[in-house]
């Protein structure tokens, strides 16, 4: 009679690899934690099912010897148990040093900026394997994007996060102004009326703007700015900054790492400070491998230089 694999559950197995090591039924009871009436009754089921008696008495009268049916589906049987096993185990146990992994970070240029430097060597430090892909964010999908699974976390301002997701803050986060070293306008403090006469790079993330955050603040104690240049990436920036006499006021964090060709200073007008955070959604909460990534970006940030 042909056997559908639904006939056979996990205890079954555990009875048949039990008895092919101690070759004794009440050793193979203990090793079980079952009596040894349970552990008869499965050797019932199991020679049935696989229509061979299996184990068979020594003639020694000691223990039990396998059949040569039995033998033959030991080899099979090993490799069975450690395929559950590793299918049990995939979901509780992440091993970095072997993972393929792709980790996917939706973050903005200047959040990018400040994580890859130092999230990327830590990272291949301990996974050399695995692949991060940084992403521009939707952030109208961001928390649908989270929860299917497309990207592994969200970085971003405090107040980009949608609700229903997990949030840690990452870092405090203050504005500078840059200038090119050796600018002409000499190296003092900034002054409001300098501010507002020289030339300024703006980012635009949305495309092709003149005018934001810092130009609100401006209009608010009755002062203008002229924006000669609109540019769309951060990374762009601080090539410009440094070949010519444009002022940019961006996050302390991302201009630093440019302190070779450019000087920082305190912005001559009052701007809120504000924190990036890091976002997940909760269906990820206890898995060990976004435990793991979760981990080393906020050890990233916490790094010298990040």
């Amino acid at each position: 009679m042909v056997q559908r694999f639904t006939d056979f559950d996990t205890s079954l197995l555990l009875t048949l690899d039990a008895l092919f090591k101690d070759q004794n039924v009440t050793h193979a009871a203990a090793r079980l934690n079952i009596t040894q009436s349970a552990l008869s009754s499965r050797l019932t089921r199991l020679r049935q099912l696989l229509n061979d008696p299996l184990f068979i008495p020594a003639a020694s009268g000691r223990g039990m010897i396998p059949t040569p049916h039995a033998v033959a589906l030991q080899p099979e049987l090993n490799r069975l148990l450690e395929r559950l096993n590793d299918f049990v185990q995939t979901a509780h146990f992440f091993d970095p040093s072997t993972s393929r992994r792709v980790f996917r970070i939706a973050a903005t240029d200047n959040p990018a900026a400040i994580l890859a430097p130092e999230l990327i060597p830590l990272v291949k430090s301990q996974a050399p394997n695995a692949r991060v892909a940084f992403t521009l964010p939707d952030k109208a999908h961001i928390a649908e994007r989270l929860e299917q699974g497309e990207v592994d976390v969200f970085v971003g301002a405090a107040e980009d996060g949608a609700s229903g997701l997990i949030a840690r803050t990452l870092f405090d986060e203050e504005f500078v102004t840059a200038q090119r070293i050796g600018h002409p306008r000499g190296a003092a403090a900034l002054t409001l009326d300098e501010f507002c006469s020289l030339d300024h790079l703006l980012i635009s993330t949305s495309g092709g703007q003149f005018s934001g955050m810092i130009d609100n603040a401006l209009a608010e104690i009755g002062r203008e700015r002229t924006v000669s240049v609109s540019i769309q990436s951060y990374a762009l920036a601080p090539l410009v900054l440094a070949t010519t006499d444009c002022l940019c006021t961006l996050p302390r964090r991302f201009l630093e790492r440019f302190s070779g060709v450019l000087d920082l200073y305190t912005p001559p007008l009052a701007l809120a400070p504000f924190q990036m955070s890091l976002f997940w959604h909760p269906r990820m909460r206890s898995d060990p491998a976004h435990i793991w990534l979760r981990k080393q970006i906020v050890q990233s940030v916490a790094a010298p230089g990040g």
